[in-house]
């Protein structure tokens, strides 16, 4: 994803406390049987709308707007939900480093930061809400109040549960340092209020590097960061009501296109479940599994169609590694190797439709996300080849004697199983090309399709499963869809400070034009991907370069693809690639395993990023 969200900022309450367990047992039910129940009437409701206008040929007018209402609920309460897990995005590089005292100190001190930047905006929230009360919905014509109230409501509940996590620490002093530090900081910067009046654009050094560097880098989740970076540049710099940063935050979380998002990853954690991405794994791995670097190769073209389908990078790796890597380590393959491929193909596949990057990128930048989908395919198989490469000549001595050739028979029955898995990605392509379903709708054609598979052809749908992967979904993709919030926010600064500007004559008065315009744009994005991970890196700096793309004539499909390569190498790039510590946690192998074996295959993929840089066609040929 993409949006990776397994870093955790301290999980569920854990005290030995009765009564704040019980609290926040109370907190989970309030909060995670709704949005279990949002992520299903989502589906049901684009599903319906899908068969309303093409099968019936009377569309659902009002169902867009519902959808809307309901989505940003989804969000908020999707980020409850996430902020008591813990698994909002934080960069763990640093904090990981530390002594024991000090990493309990930044843990506290993280859950501290959010809570101060959800008190400052709990205000203008509500204020926001009771202001779109005079707001009339066209189609169902109801106050706006009933979609903007999520925005408090959410906020609110997430204060409830920093304080609990808070309380269930059980270290009075731990947690009065953190609370301190975190109101020292705010109030340093309220004294120096008149000081910031005569620094100009420096603020955005101070609020924007500074400010988000600092929290970023002592564990505060990358939302919150964004958040408190944004609402301080606003409060101490600027006469703009605060009521912009609760704006920007629902513009950004209220495109219908990202509603996307969270039916995908439903998507990709419902294929594991029903053995589809068990099936297509197998038939690869009995076409190639008797070749030298065999089960490498399978590994690389599994993670390419499985990207294909899910669009989560973390729902690719789970589902394809356990599968392979028993084997693979039977056969002598070294666990740093695996690793170090498993973080390789997850960054190689961030071009595959529909991944979560392609559509946050479509959706902030205004590109067309079937134009983003069809130009993604080639630049993937570009960076599996080179990928292969490099497979082949680590491989080329493996000692097959003891692998057994698979038989005709063998290799079509397995053929045949995968058949309606292998079908998946054709029908959702086919769903968007022949019009029956917009990219926000196709996701649901694959949902049903998917149930109808496992259900009647594999036999394979645990029903108990259900709602823990409808939550699961709403949690992952509060996490993403908060982040956009925020950073929309910031965006909006940057670009109201005449930044976006600056940059645009910056990057034009380059020397080498297009060519050092490009080259730049792949370093910055490699650190910013290693640092703030794709989505918000996409939010933050893609309104403001896309422009700057077109007019050094770069094709804007080809530059997407640049950039999302180029995050995806700085997200699965040690040390601070926060991507690589996930596929190390889903194979469980020790991280420094990987750290060698890595370096090859980051420099295929580096070559391979050249090539769709310096070549158009691979990404637009087929426009």
């Amino acid at each position: 994803m993409t949006a990776l969200a397994d870093h955790k900022t301290g999980g569920a309450v854990g005290s030995s406390s009765p009564g704040l367990a019980r609290v926040d047992a109370i907190l989970g039910r309030i909060v995670e049987i709704p949005v279990a129940l949002l992520v299903a009437a989502e589906i049901v409701l684009l599903f319906s709308g899908i068969v309303a206008r093409y099968v019936l040929h009377t569309p659902i007018t009002w169902s867009d707007e519902l959808a809307s209402i309901l989505f940003l609920w989804l969000a908020m309460l999707g980020s409850v939900v996430a902020f008591r897990r813990g698994e909002h995005m934080r960069m763990t590089a640093f904090v990981s480093w530390a002594s024991p005292p000090l990493r309990a100190f930044l843990d506290v001190f993280a859950v501290a930061a959010a809570l101060a930047f959800l008190l400052l905006v709990i205000g203008p929230a509500a204020e926001f809400a009771h202001e779109e009360d005079a707001i009339v919905t066209p189609a169902l014509e109801i106050s706006n109040m009933w979609r903007a109230a999520a925005l408090p409501v959410g906020l609110g509940l997430m204060i409830v549960v920093a304080l609990v996590r808070l309380a269930s620490v059980g270290n009075l002093r731990l947690v009065g340092g953190a609370l301190l530090a975190v109101a020292g900081v705010a109030l340093l910067f309220a004294l120096l209020q008149p000081a910031f009046a005569g620094l100009g654009k420096l603020n955005l050094l101070i609020f924007f590097v500074g400010i988000v560097a600092g929290a970023v880098f002592a564990g505060v989740p990358i939302a919150f960061a964004f958040g408190l970076a944004s609402f301080g540049y606003l409060a101490l710099t600027t006469s703009v009501p605060l009521l912009v940063v609760i704006g920007r935050m629902d513009e950004g979380m209220s495109h219908l296109i990202l509603l996307s998002v969270p039916l995908f990853v439903f998507l990709g954690l419902l294929i594991e479940m029903t053995g589809m991405a068990r099936a297509m794994v197998a038939v690869l791995a009995n076409l190639l599994g008797h070749v030298r670097g065999g089960l490498s190769y399978v590994l690389v073209g599994a993670m390419y169609l499985v990207s294909g389908i899910s669009g989560a990078k973390a729902a690719d790796m789970a589902a394809v590694a356990p599968v392979l890597f028993p084997e693979m380590k039977a056969r002598g393959a070294k666990p740093g190797d695996l690793v170090a491929l498993l973080a390789a193909t997850g960054a190689q596949t961030e071009t595959i439709p529909p991944s979560i990057v392609l559509i946050t990128i479509g959706s902030v930048t205004g590109v067309s996300i079937a134009a983003l989908f069809t130009g993604g395919l080639l630049p993937g198989l570009v960076l599996a080849f080179t990928l292969c490469v490099v497979v082949w000549f680590r491989y080329r001595h493996e000692d097959l004697s003891r692998v057994r050739r698979p038989t005709r028979r063998e290799l079509g029955r397995s053929l045949f199983v995968a058949v309606p898995a292998l079908a998946l990605p054709f029908v959702i392509r086919a769903a968007v090309v022949e019009g029956i379903a917009t990219a926000t709708e196709v996701s649901t054609i694959g949902i049903v399709y998917s149930m109808v598979v496992g259900l009647l052809v594999y036999r394979r749908f645990d029903w108990r499963r259900l709602v823990p992967m409808l939550v699961e979904t709403a949690a992952l993709s509060g996490a993403i869809l908060l982040i956009i919030g925020t950073a929309t926010g910031m965006a909006w600064c940057l670009t109201r400070s005449g930044f976006s500007t600056d940059l645009a004559q910056l990057m034009a008065s380059l020397p080498g034009g297009s060519f050092t315009f490009i080259a730049v744009s792949i370093v910055a994005f490699i650190v910013l991907g290693s640092v703030l991970e794709g989505i918000p890196a996409i939010v933050l700096f893609g309104p403001l370069l896309f422009p700057i793309a077109r007019q050094m004539g770069v094709h804007e499909v080809q530059y997407a693809m640049i950039v999302i390569l180029a995050m995806g190498m700085g997200l699965f790039a040690p040390p601070f690639g926060v991507g690589y510590y996930v596929a190390c946690a889903i194979g469980r192998i020790n991280p420094d395993e990987g750290m060698r074996p890595i370096l090859g295959y980051l420099a295929a993929l580096l070559v391979g990023l050249i090539l769709v840089a310096a070549i158009p066609w691979l990404s637009i040929g087929f426009l």
